[in-house]
């Protein structure tokens, strides 16, 4: 029999084997369903059916028509949407596929074990996945780049109302617009960051540089959500936070799905694991690792779409009365569908594929289809929804008070004993943080106790308290008050440094995290691998180190309060967030070396931690008393000029801040010092526990040792007084035996 005849009646033998393991398949979900053409058509019919989209929501709301003053003509009112939603897709693949090659994918086809703690485990060539991937990535970051560019010039046509053109006062005026506006210092922002990622996709391939790139493009997001409310809008900060966190849910779930689509065709091949054995991961793993960032990013961009509304529509008559109000209801209800869809598809699919039910290629398309051209007609009315003028409207009031004028909030009331539980101003990133952090934590311990480890109740008691602390501190009278009030400021510090790391610290969420997430075996970096490369790198181990925590925790200090630094974190949101963060990193970091589990590259002794201590509280009472002897009011036009009417004056209530420094930052600094105390204790305990160990293993050998090494020194010792003994009495010409021990040689 020939070789053909042989593969035929092979092909042959082998279809009503593959057409019977498809037969299950066709009968949970129908013929069509299971047939990738259709889910191939709606994948790359997504282009096509969100510039339809796009086309009828611009008709619908007006947006695109000619106006009688001010038109800055056909080009700007049709290409500043299209080159917006061209950014926003090449955005989202580009930072979707990076996503992918740095958590989701294998990277190599025979990966090993790392040689140096957190090190590369790349083995063999690139898998084809990955060459694909971050082939359209880096083609996604080009086009970023330039629909960045496009959108920053027509955003400039738009807002000075003139036509595109190449005239000199046209090309002076984009200068003065990138220099001297916040909305083009943004878009050059993205502009920059965009160059950044696209040549670092270009330029590199490991896994460190490709962490750096999906780094540069998540930074882009912080410009983006600036650039989506005014700032003299109602609650500017909790409309800019939504907008961010709404932004990230979409840009991770949307990209996501497009890069699944490019790597669809490429998971059913075989992989080795890092022990060598063969394994598929690239199959039901890859759909159960973006599974997971799908219904996160669901979750995210519902709850984060549900605050942004709430700030822009107070009322039903506002949300089915006006076209702003049923794009809002157009783009929730196809975003809850697309959330949905997608949780019933993975709750189906993958343990299809598990069970051998589906093909990879087969279930991934499966996933993809629908999604992707939902997702792309989102996309188009989000950009639209940009473009339309909200019910409430955004812009500043003809006649503002001082308190609205300088940081964009009314004045609060008057601070009493009921202000400390009812007055709130939710700030939405540390919401979705604190989420965040309380559902992954509860997780890990459940993770750990199922698999028969231990882990303590006080610490998982003491990791909540501190976040319900976090909450309060960045969402309650704290907040509100802390930017009008020196007073108020200065318990924010005190409460973001001292207080909430203490607790947070104590409940060692490092430490569970990389207990209960196991170590992957095919090469990708999780959770748990990108938080070992962070403890090993060059950066962490001198951030981490305890003289420079100790100097960072109280130089922060002076140099916040001495410098504007602290106008900036009150001016701006950026700058107030910022704050936020730095404080608590640093007040963490300064805790973790003193009582905490968390590992860190170094550790001081405990007596160099109680030194340490110590110095923090004697420079804490120091400033406090010369902020408290000065007359001289910190940041005077801030604090200053707020219009307030009641409490005490300005510097009287810089008085009571310094009081507060001294008494917040002393109670916090003595927990700490007896939590080292206690530390070093139980730490003498376990050596001295150790050691009895040892010693009644071995039978206690080394006493055992230890005696003879004595014994034979106190024999040594004896033989040489005794030699030195008969020299002297032979010297003295006295006879050397017969004489009692005691007698002296005489002259």
């Amino acid at each position: 029999m020939s070789q053909s005849q042989v593969a035929t009646s092979k092909r042959a033998s082998e279809k009503p084997a593959r057409g019977k393991q498809d037969a299950p398949s066709a009968r949970n979900a129908g013929l069509a369903a299971d047939n990738p053409r259709v889910a191939h058509a709606l994948t790359w019919g997504a282009i096509p059916i969100g510039l339809i989209t796009l086309f009828i929501a611009l008709t619908y709301s007006g947006t695109a028509l000619s106006v009688l003053l001010g038109d800055p003509g056909v080009v700007t009112r049709y290409g500043l949407p299209i080159s917006r939603w061209v950014h926003d897709v090449s955005f989202s693949v580009t930072l979707g596929s990076l996503i992918f090659l740095c958590a989701i994918i294998p990277r190599t086809t025979r990966p090993q074990r790392s040689t140096r703690p957190a090190g590369s485990t790349d083995g063999g060539e690139f898998t084809k996945a990955f060459n694909r991937l971050i082939l359209v990535g880096s083609v996604a970051a080009i086009v970023w780049t330039f629909a960045a560019m496009a959108t920053l010039v027509l955003s400039y046509s738009d807002a000075a109302a003139l036509p595109v053109t190449a005239d000199t006062s046209f090309t002076n005026g984009i200068f003065d617009y990138m220099l001297n506006f916040d909305f083009g210092r943004s878009w050059v922002v993205v502009v920059a960051l965009a160059i950044t990622t696209s040549t670092i996709m270009f330029a590199a391939r490991s896994a460190n540089a490709l962490g750096w790139a999906a780094g540069a493009a998540g930074v882009a997001l912080v410009p983006l959500a600036l650039l989506g409310h005014a700032a003299g809008g109602d609650d500017h900060w909790g409309a800019v936070n939504s907008i961010g966190l709404h932004l990230l849910g979409v840009v991770a779930w949307g990209g996501g799905l497009v890069a699944l689509a490019v790597v669809a065709g490429l998971l059913g091949g075989p992989q080795k694991n890092i022990t060598g054995a063969d394994t598929n991961p690239s199959a039901a793993e890859v759909l159960q690792r973006f599974s997971h960032l799908a219904g996160a990013s669901f979750f995210l961009v519902a709850l984060s779409g549900v605050a942004a509304g709430a700030i822009r529509v107070h009322t039903l008559d506002q949300l089915f009365g006006t076209q702003y109000g049923w794009f809002l209801i157009i783009k929730a209800v196809l975003s809850i569908l697309l959330g949905f869809l997608g949780l019933i598809h993975r709750a189906n699919i993958i343990p299809r594929l598990r069970n051998g039910d589906l093909t990879a290629r087969k279930a991934a398309w499966l996933i993809i289809g629908v999604e992707v051209a939902i997702m792309s007609a989102v996309a188009a009315i989000a950009v639209v929804l940009a473009r339309t003028q909200p019910p409430v409207s955004t812009a500043p009031p003809e006649v503002m008070s001082p308190a609205r004028r300088l940081s964009g909030y009314e004045l609060p009331p008057e601070l009493t004993m009921s202000s400390w539980a009812t007055v709130w101003r939710f700030d939405w990133l540390w919401v979705a943080i604190i989420v965040f952090l309380a559902i992954a934590y509860g997780r890990w311990a459940r993770r750990v106790h199922a698999k028969g480890g231990h882990w303590d109740w006080w610490r998982t008691l003491s990791f909540y308290v501190g976040l319900a602390s976090l909450f309060y501190i960045t969402s309650g009278p704290i907040a509100v008050y802390g930017v009008n009030l020196f007073s108020m400021h200065m318990v924010d510090h005190m409460a973001l440094t001292m207080v909430a790391p203490f607790f947070l610290v104590v409940g060692s969420p490092i430490a569970l995290a990389l207990k209960a997430i196991p170590a992957r075996r095919d090469g990708t970096r999780g959770p748990r691998e990108w938080t070992l490369v962070f403890l090993h790198s060059k950066w962490a181990k001198g951030v981490t180190n305890p003289i420079v925590a100790a100097v960072n925790f109280t130089a922060s200090i002076v140099i916040f309060y001495s410098t504007d630094l602290m106008w900036f974190s009150m001016k701006y949101h950026l700058g107030h967030e910022f704050m936020n963060f730095h404080f608590l990193l640093t007040g963490y970091v300064l805790a973790v070396n003193m009582i905490g589990l968390d590992p860190l590259p170094h550790r001081a002794p405990y007596f160099v931690r109680l030194v340490i201590l110590l110095i923090t509280m004697i420079f804490h009472a120091f400033y406090a008393t010369s902020i408290m002897g000065t007359d001289v009011l910190i940041q005077p036009d801030w604090f200053g000029n707020q219009g307030r009417e009641w409490g005490p004056s300005a510097i009287e209530d810089q008085r009571i801040g310094a009081g507060v420094m001294w008494g917040i930052g002393e109670v916090p600094t003595l927990m700490l010092a007896v939590g080292v105390a206690v530390g070093w204790s139980r730490s003498e305990e376990r050596i001295a526990r150790r050691d009895e160990r040892v010693a009644e293993r071995t039978g206690n050998r080394e006493l055992r040792d230890y005696n003879e090494m004595l014994q034979q020194l106190q024999g040594d010792q004896a033989q040489g007084l005794e030699e030195a003994r008969r020299a002297a009495r032979i010297r003295a010409g006295l006879p050397v035996d017969g004489l009692p021990e005691d007698d002296t040689p005489r002259a």
